[in-house]
């Protein structure tokens, strides 16, 4: 038997040297990236360490002193604190007097304060978000390529969304809250012109993936383009509508909330107040009742979803 050996050709060797010259310069680069990065956020940190009061790194060994005045004395107060409830513990001072946010509706029948405080909170979204779906609906025809009723028309509307989401809710409730002062009205006017923004974005995305053969029919026998619209475009878009609507729900929820900590009104307000003064029940109690408002219309929300636009709606990510 004839045992053959291949021996390596001259093309062959180029191009594993070739391979491995093309290896060593990515992990060069890979290595001056990551040196790069890190030099740029350590120089960004101690920038921000100096140019703010509050001394990063001087407080850093402290970043943990605020469970001494958040975890209370009595895991009870957090229920009391929660319900309006009177605690063995009141000294006379606020932090303890929770009975006396109570809102009595009827003889001695009391919504608890930080109850009627979400219900602020959530109304500022529902308002927001239907202002936003309002008027999102109809600039997404307008600004879908395939639907709208004239290109320099769908230019103008395009930018002018973009413009409503450009800048955050906050900087726009400061603005307003200049304009109109604080409280929820700001809050309902910067989130709502965000909302219309961002559905919009969203709503004409989806109207540029329509089927188009019923609006070509209609178009056929001389509907004009309201009636397009309304006949053949929205049936087919309005559940995955309903969908992305419901998910700024909850979105608009955490930016209300958020909004209310600079002025907004709700829960926000009293949980930045709560904090500020390290009252720990309050705190707890205000956050707990938080997570529950926001996990129940998640739950309520992709069941509604679910219903609309089926299993597949989820499985996509939607």
């Amino acid at each position: 038997m004839t045992l053959s050996v291949t021996t390596p050709s001259g093309a062959t060797h180029q191009t594993a040297d070739a391979w491995r010259r093309q290896t060593s310069l990515r992990r060069f680069y890979t290595v001056l990236g990551v040196g790069l990065l890190l030099a740029a956020m350590l120089s960004s940190m101690w920038f921000a360490d100096e140019a703010n009061a509050g001394h990063f790194f001087d407080r850093l060994p402290h970043i943990l002193d605020f469970l001494s005045w958040l975890v209370p004395r009595d895991w009870n107060d957090v229920w009391r604190a929660l319900f309006d409830i009177a605690s063995p513990h009141d000294t006379g001072t606020q932090e303890f007097n929770f009975p006396l946010g109570r809102v009595y509706v009827w003889g001695g029948f009391y919504v608890p304060e930080y109850f009627e405080l979400m219900l602020t909170t959530v109304n500022v979204a529902l308002v927001s978000t239907f202002i936003g779906f309002i008027l999102a609906v109809p600039f997404s025809f307008i600004a879908a390529r395939n639907l709208t009723p004239h290109p320099a028309l769908r230019l103008v509307v395009k930018r002018f969304m973009e413009l409503l989401r450009a800048f955050p809710e906050i900087v726009i409730a400061g603005l307003f809250a200049a304009i109109v002062s604080t409280g929820p009205i700001a809050a309902i006017i910067a989130i709502g012109l965000h909302s219309i923004g961002a559905l919009g974005k969203l709503f004409y995305e989806i109207n540029e993936n329509i089927d188009m053969r019923a609006e070509e029919g209609l178009t056929a026998v001389g509907a004009n383009w309201f009636e397009r619209v309304r006949f053949a475009d929205l049936p087919q878009v309005l559940p995955n509508f309903v969908s992305y609507t419901l998910l700024r729900v909850e979105i608009n929820v955490r930016a209300s909330t958020i909004i209310g900590a600079v002025g907004g009104g709700g829960i926000g307000e009293e949980l930045k107040l709560s904090i500020s003064r390290g009252f720990g029940a309050k705190t707890l109690a205000l956050v707990l009742l938080l997570f529950t408002t926001i996990f129940i219309i998640d739950q309520f929300s992709a069941w509604l979803r679910r219903k609309l636009v089926g299993e597949q709606a989820f499985m996509m990510g939607v």
